[in-house]
Formats: structure tokens, sequence, C-alpha cells
């Protein structure tokens, strides 16, 4: 079971102004009624973005939530994961790490306002990097060859595919997403689409 003092960050993508609904927000919300401790913030220029100051910003969160002596779980998605694993942050107090949907570095490149993530480096996980594991659909259009390929492979991350989760949003119909919250609070749940969602409830690991 997870540690009912841990601590909980939750980043978004590009274009994400936190809107009620998407899972992250409603993730947030049931964390902290959970009672446990949530930070989920608005990360700057979310439209035009620079990953400097993004990674400065999760820096700065990382390091208030571990001079607090909270394990910290930190819950990504879509421009965050690339950011993530990319920005070489401090893991000391990182328990855990879930990447939704990291878009494909050759994707990204083609896009002016976000190119610069494509470019972060993406170094295999050292063998005492916090527990990881992606979650990604089998059509995301942002991943087009899969995150097995892009991500899981060459960094030894293991993938949950979901099966027809789009990039796992609002607009593929993820909105609250009870798996997750589930997998937050305790890390032997396995995460699954959301049933009512474009993809059917069910997954497999490569």
């Amino acid at each position: 079971m997870a540690n009912e003092d841990g601590a909980f960050l939750i980043l978004h993508g590009w274009q994400n102004f936190r809107p009620e609904g998407h899972w992250q927000y409603e993730l947030a919300r049931d964390l902290q009624a959970a009672g446990r401790r949530v930070e989920y913030p608005q990360l700057p220029d979310a439209s035009a973005p620079s990953a400097a100051v993004w990674a400065s910003t999760v820096a700065r969160l990382l390091g208030e939530l571990a001079a607090e002596g909270r394990p910290v779980t930190v819950v990504c998605h879509s421009l965050s994961a690339l950011l993530w694993l990319g920005s070489a942050p401090d893991v000391s107090a990182v328990d855990r790490v879930l990447l939704v949907a990291p878009p494909s570095p050759a994707v990204i490149a083609g896009i002016d306002e976000i190119a610069e993530f494509g470019a972060l480096p993406r170094p295999p996980l050292p063998a005492d990097a916090p527990a990881t594991v992606i979650v990604a659909s089998d059509n995301d259009p942002f991943c087009p060859e899969g995150a097995e390929t892009a991500f899981g492979g060459p960094l030894g991350i293991p993938v949950i595919v979901i099966p027809g989760g789009g990039h796992l949003e609002l607009t593929a119909g993820y909105g609250r997403w009870p798996a997750v919250t589930a997998w937050c609070l305790d890390p032997a749940v396995r995460i699954v689409g959301r049933p009512s969602a474009g993809g059917r409830a069910s997954a497999h690991t490569s």
C-alpha cells in the first residue's frame, strides 16, 4: 500500500490549462478528498512553453515536497512526460512516476511552439531510478510509432498499452479515470482504460 503521508505532483501537457473534467483535474480533486497532499500547478505559458522554465518549476516543487519529508508520486501527461524524461530532475524524494501518453520526440520536433522539448536527451533509466511506468494508447496521434518503440524499449521502462485511447485526454473520453486514482492510492492496482471512453477497459503490458 502507498504511504498515506505521501504527496502527489501532477503535471499537465501542452495547451492544458487544467480544465475541469480532465482526468488530471479529477485526480487532483479525488486525492485531495482522500486527504492527500497534492500539487497540481499551472505550468507557465502552457501554449508556448519553455522547457527550461518548466524544468525549473518542477525542480522547485519537488524541492518543496522533499523539504516536507514526504515520498512523492509524480503523474505526468503528454508534454510534461517528455520533460520528465529529458530534464534530469532530482528524484531523491520521488517514490513512483507515472508517465501518461508521452508524445513522440519526432512529432514534437515538428511543432514550433514546443520543438525544444523534442530535442531533450532521453537516457535510459538508471538502476536506482524511482519505479516508473508508461501508460499509452495504441492509436495516439502524437506517438504514431507507439510508446514501446519510442520509449519503453530504448529507456527500459515498462509500458501499459490502452487499446483505442487516443491521446488519453478529455477529447478522447478521458475524464475521471478511476484506475489511475486507485493506482495512486495503491501501487498494486493495475491501470486499465476508462470503461466509457473510446478505448476498451483493458490493457496489456509490453
